[in-house]
């Protein structure tokens, strides 16, 4: 019983100090936020930049042990 009350406790006062995580209007779509997309295609083309790399140093490695080369 103990327990439940404490749990209780928690959830009411959980309540009254956590804030509400919506906000009152809505993203403008005509306005893209330029330093998000910005990071977005530069990650994106970071990591195909890495892929490509390493996709070539392990070709080079198969061509080398298998004396392809």
């Amino acid at each position: 019983m103990l327990l439940g009350r404490l749990l209780l406790r928690t959830s009411t006062v959980n309540k009254m100090v956590s804030r509400n995580t919506y906000t009152a209007f809505r993203p403008d779509p005509s306005k893209p936020n330029m330093l998000r997309v910005g990071l977005a295609f530069g990650s994106t083309a970071v990591l195909w930049a890495l892929l490509f790399k390493q996709h070539s140093t392990d070709v080079h490695e198969y061509k080398t042990r298998n004396g392809l080369e």
